[in-house]
């Protein structure tokens, strides 16, 4: 007789789940995956070193000024191992440091900007004199990438402007309105829920003004100079 196989509890088939699903969700970007932040253990172990290497003392050195060999002090500063508090507060007296200097913060800031509706920077841009309003809607503070993202409305007094240029590309995404938009050589007409994205080193910008007042959202991705 086949023997019959043990049912899976609610509890584990619950867990099992919400690991599948974990395991399941991935952006739909093909950007590389962020860098992880390091261990608290390898945070500790990076400034023992650091702060060893900056008194030019040898591992060994260290370890005798600790009390502790220089096999595990090895081991601390590979972030092999969790020191204990006590080997902590060795280390820290014998490099001259109040025990906090040891505990580097292990979790990178990142950026974030919130903006509530209608309380974008109103900003004067190329443009602005032909009636075409900038509404800043969050910026990046630092990187190597410098993004900005735009809310446009054009009036209904706002004039065909085409000579937009400038370095990175362009995302433009048309939100109400209708503009028949040149880039380079070709114009697209563009209708609510259409989107463009294109070299910005071209010439640029909306040839005819079909439908005012129109607002498209403008995300510009530029390398920033240091």
């Amino acid at each position: 007789m086949k023997a019959r196989s043990k049912p899976r509890t609610s509890a584990g088939v619950r867990k099992r789940r919400r690991v599948d699903a974990a395991a399941e969700l991935r952006t739909g970007s093909l950007a590389p995956h962020a860098f992880m932040p390091p261990t608290l253990e390898t945070s500790i172990g990076a400034e023992v070193r650091r702060l060893r290497k900056l008194l030019d003392l040898t591992v060994a050195e260290l370890g005798l000024a600790a009390g502790i060999s220089a096999g595990m002090l090895s081991k601390i500063e590979n972030g092999a191992i969790s020191p204990s508090l006590a080997t902590l507060e060795a280390l820290a007296k014998a490099l001259n440091v109040p025990i906090s200097a040891l505990f580097v913060e292990t979790e990178e800031r990142r950026d974030c900007s919130f903006v509530k509706a209608g309380r974008g920077v109103r900003i004067e841009r190329r443009g602005t004199k032909a009636g075409h309003l900038y509404d800043l809607l969050g910026h990046s503070l630092r990187g190597e990438i410098a993004v900005e993202p735009y809310l446009i409305t054009l009036r209904k007094n706002a004039v065909p402007y085409t000579n937009f240029r400038h370095a990175g590309v362009e995302f433009i995404y048309m939100m109400s309105g209708k503009v028949r938009y040149l880039h380079s050589d070709r114009s697209y007409l563009m209708e609510p829920g259409d989107a463009l994205f294109f070299d910005a080193a071209a010439r640029h910008g909306p040839e005819e003004l079909i439908e005012t007042p129109m607002q498209y959202l403008s995300i510009i991705i530029y390398p920033r100079r240091d």
